[in-house]
């Protein structure tokens, strides 16, 4: 019968004699449960020892694709370099390609030409389009990995989503918009909620998720949505203010999108000031505007830990380490200005 590992390594691992590990390999009589125990842990632990050995020189270039805003896109690509050295032996290379407002076609355009030159993986942020997910089944056919970012693209080969639950995420903002705007004060207002753009499945389930709690927790309140002003705080303020002159019943902000320096300057420039703002990632412009006090809260999540899932996801899919991996959507945490991270507060 052959090994993975020679018995003398093993032997040397665990700390007993070569007659032990033979016994125990052989499943004989006369060795304690604990020896047993020790001899298949040593064995484990070469085999990891032997992965991990034969992983130097690995190298994988993946590929990170987004249409989102500049603020939000640099966070995502700043989070997943500074995960790249907890994944070592195995050496990543990112190429970003970023921008602020795309077609379909072109990012279907770029996929192709990633597929053509060839990636090991590819993190995507990306509208739900017909092109795209023409572009993901291509991918999948030629063995290219592609996880999709903080909005899913189902129905797709895609390989695996990453992100947050993202009704969950509506439903959480329901319920703080519920317990600041309760009746009987507040019946009859109205909540806004801010999206920046149907096209992406993620903000739509938010909304799905954020209306259905709402109904449920507080049938007192309305809600208006205002869409497409893509998260740019130019297309966003016109929007906003113009829906905040006509609708004066708005006490409430729900901003799924982004834009929120142009809705804080809308609602200054109207002269309203919102019982409650809720928002979406602690990124420079909210961290700032939770410290002054504009918004309320923010629904946060680890943009660090959905990183190195995903690299561990792709280092997993190129068949260098065995599959291990259950992914789940990532946890929604609620950041106010008193619980925001020490470094992140004002003047530290």
């Amino acid at each position: 019968m052959s090994y993975a590992h020679p018995l003398k390594d093993i032997a040397r691992q665990a700390g007993v004699g070569l007659a032990t590990v033979d016994r125990v390999l052989h499943d004989r009589a006369g060795v304690r449960t604990a020896t047993r125990r020790r001899v298949h842990q040593a064995i484990e632990e070469l085999s990891r020892q032997t992965l991990e050995a034969s992983l130097h020189g690995s190298r994988l270039v993946i590929d990170l694709v987004m249409e989102a805003p500049n603020r939000f896109s640099s966070a995502v690509h700043a989070a997943l370099e500074s995960q790249l050295a907890a994944l070592m032996p195995v050496a990543m290379r990112v190429r970003a390609h970023l921008g602020e407002t795309a077609t379909g076609e072109e990012i279907a355009s770029i996929l192709a030409r990633l597929r053509r030159r060839g990636s090991n993986g590819v993190l995507l942020k990306a509208p739900d389009h017909p092109a795209i997910r023409a572009e993901i089944r291509a991918c999948a056919d030629a063995r290219i990995p592609v996880l999709t970012l903080v909005t899913d693209l189902p129905d797709t080969p895609r390989h695996a989503y990453v992100g947050m639950d993202n009704q969950a995420a509506g439903a959480t903002a329901a319920w703080l918009i519920s317990g600041w705007m309760h009746a009987p004060i507040h019946t009859g207002k109205a909540v806004l909620v801010v999206i920046s753009s149907y096209r992406f499945l993620g903000e739509e389930e938010r909304e799905v998720g954020f209306r259905r709690a709402l109904a449920e927790r507080a049938p007192h309140l309305s809600v208006l949505s205002l869409g497409e002003g893509r998260g740019l705080d130019w297309q966003t303020y016109d929007l906003v203010e113009h829906c905040l002159k006509t609708h004066p019943e708005i006490e409430g902000i729900y901003s799924i999108g982004g834009g929120n320096r142009a809705i804080a300057k809308a609602l200054e420039r109207c002269g309203r000031q919102p019982a409650v703002f809720i928002a979406h990632d602690l990124d420079r412009d909210n961290q700032a505007l939770l410290t002054e006090g504009t918004i309320t809260a923010v629904l946060h999540h680890d943009l660090g830990a959905d990183m190195l899932q995903a690299c561990q996801i792709l280092i997993e899919a190129n068949r260098l380490r065995p599959p291990s991996l259950l992914t789940r959507p990532s946890p929604v945490q609620i950041i106010t200005p008193v619980n925001m991270p020490p470094n992140l507060r004002k003047g530290t």
